[in-house]
């Protein structure tokens, strides 16, 4: 078929993608791949061009299809897309089980591994024929008759529980609302959150909302509940509130609970069958950590550090509460702590997101953004608008050129919330890297950045939260890896290839930049009298930075060691069930004990449907390396623009253009002149001893 889902060498043609061209369109490109490896598991060679690039051109159209169909699942998602999706998924996941368990094609890469041509190859095209023949491992290629059938099987299920999981999230939070009609109940909410959640209600049967007498549709979505839990005076709406938000997709239809067991069921049986202890084993076979070991050492490192810190911060923080509210036996409640830790901050750095925002116009901070990486790394963010089609009127479009204004990347940018159809957080993906064609042209990467933050409310700009301009920023970090690659092969091109946990380096690294004074000034205008933020406030932002530090250093820490113990030490068919080791695990790496009906693994898509299962803890991981990496900032002299410029150019010749193509030990030290170290994570959290 030729149509706007096979043209894999451009930006996809979402005016003319329909749902209803997706099923004929997938099926054939399923079976002319299908046929394609039938050829080529006849005519495969043992050489790099024979095997590898082979398989790249083998897949390329699928992949590119289907790359579309998931995207759009993500962000316009319809019961119709799903019924097609769910249709397919199947069929795609046997097609890769086929590929991974091809005989003559494994054959074919251990001949390249041991033939003449293997010393010829680059240290980067090793890298992918050993990532290969472990992703064939991994796929079951070393098994045979009934234990590969029941493999393959247990693939296919995992897939669709991914997708079941997702989904389950997604409408458990679309089902929700709070219809508020007395203002009295909106005491202590800001006007921007009253305006956004009245247009809401206009939005969702209440065409006479207004701001100021409402009503207000409360939602469990981020940027609402995030808000609305910081600043409602009334205690029982906010426990009503939080305790909707932690029980999301845990009842009836949407329940996720069983799905939890039965993943961690077929992840376990699968690791073993492939000759693992654990699935966290089979995870950690791929990554920079050397084992279960060494993560958790860092992680009970970081614990012992932080524990103390958090017990101080929830220390205070009671003692506050009781003071703010006259009440010398308050107890301190789940729904309780944003509330007042937002007080305890504005008590002390005089600061919160609403004095904020103002200044924080999306469109001011996108061009202070651009402004910082020409200042880095030499390159020119334009506008590109109009000149491909988009999947929705907010999403944005970009290019990126070199010092000769040349193009030398693409990107979108999706920017707001849109939680009945758009799954929740920020993400990087691509619809494709840079590539060097045979006819000696050089495809361009096409990056995806996908953010969820405070939608514009009538003729206001989004005005964005300090938090939404870090996410925005990290999100930039993972597109400026994608597309300053100077990798040729797609392979390893962008973040292919690159070990999950170090892919978080770049992102990371960005964030610490919304804290340098030049930098953040670039980013403000205020939206009604265009003053750009005082020195004051900036100076408070600085002084807030490692507010509470300790307790979210050991919220992540609890995330990742609960990860990590479902994947590894957890049995399945033991005697625990999946709430016991939470409540475990939590009364080591919590302060303030989850509640019994606290069942926010049911939404933990990281773990049970993204990428970051056995993985969470690469957060950290990696901000080790991106707090080291900034420190080289740091030491050359924040303020000294040719220092700043010559650092961002090694950074930028180092950790963003080698991708995968090698080891990322080596990437680090190759910019940083020496093995990372913990100390500047510890020292920009103010937790250093």
């Amino acid at each position: 078929m030729n149509n706007a889902l096979t043209q894999c060498d451009q930006p996809p043609q979402f005016d003319a993608i329909t749902i209803e061209l997706m099923e004929p369109t997938l099926q054939s490109l399923l079976k002319d791949t299908h046929k394609g490896l039938d050829k080529l598991e006849t005519t495969v060679e043992g050489t790099w061009e024979g095997s590898i690039m082979a398989l790249h051109r083998l897949s390329e159209s699928l992949e590119f299809a289907w790359g579309i169909v998931e995207h759009l699942m993500s962000v316009q998602n319809s019961d119709a897309l799903r019924a097609v999706h769910d249709k397919l998924q199947p069929e795609l996941i046997s097609f890769h089980m086929r590929l991974g368990q091809s005989q003559p094609i494994y054959d074919a890469l251990v001949q390249l591994k041991e033939g003449p041509q293997w010393p010829t190859l680059s240290e980067g095209q090793q890298r992918v024929v050993d990532k290969e023949l472990l992703s064939m491992k991994h796929a079951g290629i070393g098994l045979a008759g009934e234990e590969r059938e029941r493999f393959v099987s247990w693939q296919q299920r995992q897939g669709e529980l991914s997708t079941q999981f997702t989904n389950n999230v997604l409408d458990s939070t679309k089902a929700f609302e709070l219809i508020i009609e007395d203002p009295a109940n909106m005491a202590g909410l800001p006007e921007s959150f009253r305006a956004m959640t009245a247009q809401s209600a206009q939005e969702n049967g209440h065409p006479g909302a207004t701001a100021e007498q409402g009503p207000w549709r409360i939602s469990l979505d981020a940027p609402v509940v995030m808000p609305f839990l910081q600043h409602a005076h009334k205690r029982d709406l906010r426990e009503q509130i939080y305790t909707a938000y932690i029980t999301r997709a845990s009842s009836d239809v949407h329940d996720n609970q069983p799905l939890i067991d039965e993943i961690l069921t077929l992840r376990q049986k699968s690791a073993r069958l492939l000759g693992y202890e654990s699935y966290a084993e089979t995870s950690l076979a791929t990554k920079m950590a050397e084992g279960v070991s060494a993560v958790d050492a860092l992680e009970e490192k970081l614990r012992l550090v932080s524990y103390d810190y958090a017990q101080k911060d929830h220390e205070e923080l009671q003692q506050f509460a009781r003071n703010y509210s006259n009440d010398d036996t308050l107890e301190l409640k789940h729904w309780d702590v944003a509330f007042y830790a937002e007080r305890l901050k504005e008590e002390k750095y005089t600061l919160s997101d609403e004095v904020l925002r103002p200044y924080f116009q999306f469109p001011k901070v996108l061009n202070g953004l651009f402004d910082l990486v020409h200042k880095i790394f030499d390159i020119t963010v334009v506008p590109a608008n109009g000149q491909v089609d988009v999947w929705h009127q907010d999403v944005l479009y970009f290019e990126v050129q070199n010092k000769q204004g040349q193009a030398i990347a693409n990107f979108y940018l999706d920017p707001y919330s849109r939680p009945a159809e758009k799954r929740g957080g920020a993400w990087m993906n691509a619809f494709y890297g840079r590539e060097l064609k045979a006819d000696n042209t050089t495809q361009l990467p096409l990056a995806l950045l996908v953010c969820n933050q405070t939608p514009p409310v009538g003729d206001k700009p989004s005005l964005m939260s300090f938090r939404e301009v870090s996410t925005l920023f990290h999100e930039f970090g993972h597109g400026l890896q994608h597309m300053l690659t100077e990798v040729d092969y797609p392979q390893a091109a962008g973040i292919n290839n690159v070990e999950w946990d170090a892919v978080e380096l770049p992102s990371q690294f960005m964030e610490n930049w919304c804290y340098h004074q030049e930098t953040l000034l670039g980013l403000t205008e205020h939206v009604e009298t265009g003053e750009q933020l005082p020195n004051e406030l900036y100076q408070r932002i600085v002084a807030a930075k490692n507010y509470r530090a300790g307790s979210n250093f050991l919220r992540q820490l609890y995330f990742g060691t609960l990860d990590m113990e479902l994947h590894d030490r957890y049995q399945p068919e033991s005697d625990e069930t999946v709430p016991e080791v939470k409540a475990r695990i939590a009364a080591k790496n919590t302060i303030l004990t989850p509640l019994d009906n606290d069942r926010f693994l049911c939404s933990f898509a990281h773990i049970f449907a993204g990428g970051y299962a056995a993985g969470y803890y690469s957060y950290k991981w990696a901000e080790v390396l991106s707090a080291d990496a900034f420190s080289a900032f740091e030491e050359a002299g924040l303020d000294n623009d040719d220092a700043i410029k010559s650092t961002g150019m090694r950074f930028r010749e180092t950790v963003l253009a080698l991708g995968g193509s090698q080891d990322p030990n080596t990437v680090f030290s190759s910019f940083r002149g020496r093995a990372p170290a913990v100390d500047a994570l510890l020292r920009h959290n103010g937790l250093a001893s």
